[in-house]
């Protein structure tokens, strides 16, 4: 998972994609970069490892000048954390320079890198996001917007994506709409990014939210809605909504934060813990969770775990390295608030289950008398192949466990998960419009037998570092 933005039309583009991208930071904390193309057509890069705000400062805002500009911020995946995996990609191209941006994963890339290394290609990376950059290369059509569809013909998967040929600035989102991203307006100039919260701090306004299929070029003021790619059945990333996306967002025509709210009064509903004194979250992406639950069960909303927001690169002592030591410095319980009482713990999801148990001790620790744990989501069966980085099947816990199981896992009374159809419930729409292949095991692409996911995000040709 990934944060993309481009702006085109504004002065200063790079310190507007660096707002875009400081806010959606919770998108990608590994590594960060940003091209920008000044009026000449001149494109300059400069990517570093860590967040936004390691990455760039006043020196680094000096070199990059220009009115158009696409950043990128990426989620630490399987793969290893080098500047190499970093983007936006940058390369010599005959229209021009060219950057593209990716949020997603292709998954027949493996196939297509094969063939392109068997007629000659050269990769720099094992990106999928190159596999692209090399289509279009490859290209014989004569305009620009053709090379990308010839390109973007032949993969599959997810990707939204924001891609300049010199100075002109393109927006674009897959055909199953896996991804979100909005188009907005700031003074004569436009901003496209991941997320409306985005839009928020750059102070732009809102226009609308990409639907699956767009395709949209912007040259200066002037914005044009291309034909879209062709159709195919919708399937929006439901795991947007339940975890990644900020809740100040507005995702796939939902607000994010409103959606988390039906997910916890459908929670308390199909889960409910009577007898319980009172419910907190995992902080902070469960917060709204929480809060939906206690409104429907009547049950008193507390603060019982305080979240370090400090944390950024934690180096543990080897003989700490557990799971434990982790969590402790992540969360701490308010002793006050648990001791004697039966609690109610919601939770976005469970992945593997190893920090669910340690959070679990720790507030059994503080002095919870019974801990009933409710997840706002069903149990993830299954591996995603289309952006997120989640652990192969055998590592997640509801793979090998039945709900029974998982408790005596977790150490706790109770456990209760929230059904596929009360999630799609609460997401609200068409139930056919998202995918929920993670959960159910119904993928709407064709599984690939080798996962890019660990590599998914690529070095540019050209570019400066810290």
């Amino acid at each position: 998972m990934c944060g993309i933005i481009g702006v085109t039309g504004i002065a200063d583009a790079a310190r507007v994609a660096y707002l875009g991208l400081y806010s959606l930071q919770h998108r990608g904390q590994e590594s960060s970069g940003i091209v920008a193309v000044d009026g000449e057509g001149a494109a300059r890069s400069h990517r570093g490892m860590g967040l936004v705000s390691d990455v760039f400062d006043e020196h680094v805002f000096s070199e990059l000048p220009g009115d158009v500009a696409i950043g990128h911020s990426r989620y630490s995946t399987a793969g290893t954390s080098v500047l190499a995996n970093a983007q936006p990609m940058l390369a010599r191209y005959r229209e021009g320079p060219l950057a593209l941006a990716h949020n997603g994963n292709l998954t027949n890339a493996v196939q297509l890198r094969s063939d392109l290394v068997t007629k000659g290609s050269i990769f720099q990376s094992s990106s999928d996001s190159e596999v692209l950059v090399h289509l279009i290369a490859r290209s014989e059509a004569r305009e620009p917007e053709d090379q990308l569809l010839d390109a973007l013909e032949r993969v599959e998967g997810a990707y939204s994506l924001v891609i300049t040929v010199g100075r002109t600035l393109y927006a674009i989102v897959d055909p199953r709409g896996f991804r979100p991203l909005v188009l907005g307006r700031l003074g004569h100039g436009w901003v496209v990014a991941s997320e409306t919260c985005a839009l928020d701090i750059a102070g732009a306004t809102l226009v609308r939210e990409l639907e699956p299929g767009d395709f949209v070029r912007i040259h200066g003021e002037d914005l044009d809605d291309l034909p879209k790619l062709p159709a195919k059945p919708h399937r929006r990333c439901v795991f947007e909504l339940v975890y990644f996306s900020r809740p100040d967002s507005t995702v796939f025509h939902r607000s994010v934060d409103a959606v988390r709210r039906a997910l916890g009064r459908e929670l308390a509903r199909e889960q409910p813990a009577p007898g319980a004194d009172c419910v907190f979250s995992v902080p902070d992406s469960s917060n709204a969770m929480a809060l939906g639950f206690s409104e429907e069960s009547g049950i008193k909303l507390e603060h019982a775990l305080i979240r370090n927001h400090y944390v950024g690169r934690t180096f543990i002592h080897p003989a700490q390295a557990g799971r434990m030591a982790k969590v402790k410095i992540k969360f701490n319980p308010v002793r006050e608030v648990l001791e004697g009482k039966k609690v109610v713990v919601v939770d976005d999801s469970i992945v593997r289950g190893t920090t669910s148990k340690a959070l679990v001790q720790l507030i059994r620790q503080a002095g919870a008398a019974e801990v009933h744990f409710r997840v706002a989501s069903p149990p993830i069966t299954g591996p995603c192949y289309y952006g997120i980085d989640t652990p192969t099947k055998s590592e997640l816990i509801a793979s090998n466990h039945d709900v029974a199981g998982i408790r005596d896992h977790l150490g706790v009374d109770s456990l209760g998960y929230l059904s596929l159809d009360g999630m799609l419930r609460a997401a609200g729409g068409d139930p056919a419009d998202f995918c929920h292949a993670c959960f159910s095991g119904a993928y709407p692409t064709q599984i690939p037998e080798d996962d890019l996911a660990g590599a998914r995000h690529a070095a540019p040709l050209l570019t400066t570092a810290v």
